[in-house]
C-alpha cells in the first residue's frame, strides 16, 4: 500500500484533499508512536489509547506542520504533550522514582524472563527492560536518539535545549543505562559475550 511518497507528499496531499492517504502516516509511524508512549506509561491498553489520542491530534493538526524538522519530530511533540495530559488526568506521577514502581519493573522483569527463555537472551529485550527503569528524561533521550535516530539538533527541539546540552544529557543518560545493565543484567550480558 506504501506509495513511495515521503512524509511531506504525503502530508501536502492530504491537505489537499487527500484524506485517505494520511492512513500511510499511520502505518510508517504506529510502532515508533507505540514505543514512545511506552515509555511514559507501563500501562499496553493506556498506551494504545493515547497512540490513538495522538494519531487524531496529528491529523487535526496536520496544516499546522511546517515542515522544518522531520516529521517524526514534530509527532513527538504531540506523543509527549498527549501521554502528560493524559497521565495527569489519571492523576499518576510520571516523575517518581518511588521504590514500588521500581519494585512493580523489576518483578515485571523477572515474570518476563521466566515467560520466554529466548527473549531473555536478546540484548534488545534487556536494553528495552533497562531503560524502562530509567527516569523518564534518560529513556527519553535515549529511545529519540538511538530508537527513533533523532539528531541531537531535533531532541534539542523536541526538549526545548541547546544541542550541547542535550549531548552532555545523553553522555549521563547513557551512563545510568550500562549501570543498570551492570546491576540487574551481568549475568546475561556475559551469557552473550560467550556465545
Amino acid at each position: 500500500m506504501h506509495t513511495g511518497l515521503t512524509d511531506k507528499e504525503i502530508i501536502s496531499r492530504v491537505l489537499q484533499g487527500e484524506q485517505g492517504l494520511f492512513a500511510q502516516l499511520v502505518e510508517r509511524y504506529q510502532q515508533y508512536v507505540f514505543t514512545l508512549v511506552l515509555r511514559f506509561t507501563d500501562n499496553r491498553e493506556d498506551a494504545e489509547e493515547i497512540a490513538q489520542d495522538v494519531f487524531v491530534k496529528s491529523y487535526r493538526s496536520l496544516a499546522d506542520f511546517r515542515g522544518d524538522a522531520k516529521f517524526s519530530t514534530w509527532l513527538f511533540t504531540i506523543v509527549r504533550t498527549s501521554s502528560i495530559t493524559f497521565l495527569r488526568r489519571k492523576k499518576l506521577d510520571t516523575t517518581s522514582g518511588d521504590h514500588e514502581k521500581t519494585r512493580l519493573q523489576l518483578e515485571n522483569l523477572v515474570s518476563g524472563f521466566k515467560a520466554d527463555a529466548i527473549e531473555q537472551k536478546s540484548r534488545h529485550v534487556m536494553v528495552s527492560k533497562a531503560i524502562s527503569m530509567l527516569g523518564p528524561d534518560d529513556a527519553q533521550l535515549i529511545t529519540l536518539f538511538y530508537k527513533a535516530e533523532q539528531s541531537l539538533e531535533e531532541i534539542g527541539q523536541i526538549m526545548g535545549a541547546a544541542p550541547n546540552t542535550i549531548k552532555v544529557k545523553l553522555h549521563r543518560a547513557r551512563q545510568r543505562l550500562k549501570e543498570k545493565m551492570v546491576k540487574y543484567f551481568s549475568v546475561e550480558v556475559r551469557e552473550l559475550q560467550d556465545d
